[in-house]
């Protein structure tokens, strides 16, 4: 990884944790949200609002779901690459889905003559370690399998 790839991530990392700091559940609205973390990368429908997808992939290693409810106020802000999230990432589930629950991929990886892709995360193990979690979709755009494994692309050469 450059230096320069490094002071950036570090950064973000920086950026995203003052953000979280300011603000607080119940309390905060979707101005507020946006104000600390720019416009979303996806806004989901949900049951009782909406959804903003804040993705840090490929350099980071976290994407960042926010729930605003409808009466504009933020409901939960959660990091969404965590092992109880990989979990529940079932053979059969739809892309949506993943796609809903993980936010976007840092590399989507075509085989077309096995008829799969593959979707990758970069994220981290507590306490420390790089890792990227798999999942492999069919050609009707639903997981076959899926898992993690050390994050080969953060060791020096």
């Amino acid at each position: 990884m450059t230096m320069g790839m490094l002071a950036a991530l570090l950064a973000l990392a920086g950026c995203d944790n003052q953000a979280i700091k300011e603000l607080e559940e119940g309390v905060s609205t979707e101005a507020d949200v946006v104000a600390r973390f720019g416009q979303p990368e996806n806004v989901w429908d949900a049951p009782d609002g909406r959804v903003f997808e804040y993705n840090r992939q490929p350099a980071g290693q976290k994407n960042y779901m926010i729930t605003i409810g409808a009466d504009g106020k933020m409901r939960a802000l959660r990091q969404v690459l965590t092992p109880e999230n990989f979990a529940k990432v079932q053979p059969g589930m739809s892309m949506e889905a993943l796609r809903k629950m993980l936010g976007k991929p840092a590399k989507v990886t075509p085989y077309p003559l096995k008829r799969e892709t593959e979707w990758e995360w970069r994220w981290v193990q507590p306490p420390n370690s790089p890792m990227v979690f798999t999942a492999v979709l069919n050609d009707d755009q639903r997981v076959l399998r899926s898992g993690s494994s050390p994050d080969r692309s953060t060791e020096a050469p």
